[in-house]
């Protein structure tokens, strides 16, 4: 039995869900997001301003998928009504970022250029210093993997730690050469 899945998900004020087969819409202050589950293995319904998913069967798979689709609801309706955000740091002698219009990421990471991020119209990007980056939005799989694109430039070395990281992330360090 799942123990994620047999908690339903609270509906907060402002948000509306409505489900039709085994799609979800999720309406909020911050946006519109859906969700297909695999309708032969779990059902969702409404009940009293909750959101019930129930596994049809007892199969492994089943219950795999319930915990699933119930986290993956829970994580729509907290993404458009509270939404997620994503902190980088980065960490190097003249490793700097700054955001040009709306949704441009333009980065300096010791390369020849600069790096240009575009990111999708979702997703708000802000550097409140030009060390840090901030990405939020409210898809938390669309924020992870924006941030981790963003991380993918240049990854954090483990010799001197120099590079884009997650915030509060622990780079283990080796030892260098020694004489």
């Amino acid at each position: 039995m799942s123990r994620v899945g047999k908690y339903p998900v609270t509906i907060p004020n402002g948000v509306t869900v409505t489900i039709n087969g085994n799609n979800v819409n999720v309406k909020g202050k911050l946006g519109e997001l859906s969700y297909a589950f695999d309708d032969s293995h779990v059902a969702a319904k409404l009940e009293n301003g909750k959101v019930v998913v129930s596994a049809l069967s007892q199969t492994k798979q089943a219950r795999a998928l319930w915990g699933t689709a119930r986290a993956t609801i829970n994580s729509l309706i907290k993404g458009v009504s509270e939404g997620f955000s994503k902190n980088l740091e980065l960490v190097g002698v003249g490793y700097k970022a700054r955001v040009e219009g709306s949704h441009k990421l333009v980065l300096s990471l010791g390369f020849s250029h600069d790096v240009i991020f575009e990111a999708p119209k979702t997703i708000n990007l802000a550097c409140p210093t030009p060390t840090q980056i901030t990405i939020s939005g409210a898809d938390k799989q669309l924020v992870g993997q924006i941030a981790a694109e963003v991380r993918k430039y240049r990854k954090p070395e483990p010799y001197k730690g120099k590079g884009v990281k997650y915030e509060g992330e622990y780079i283990r360090r080796k030892e260098g050469k020694k004489k």
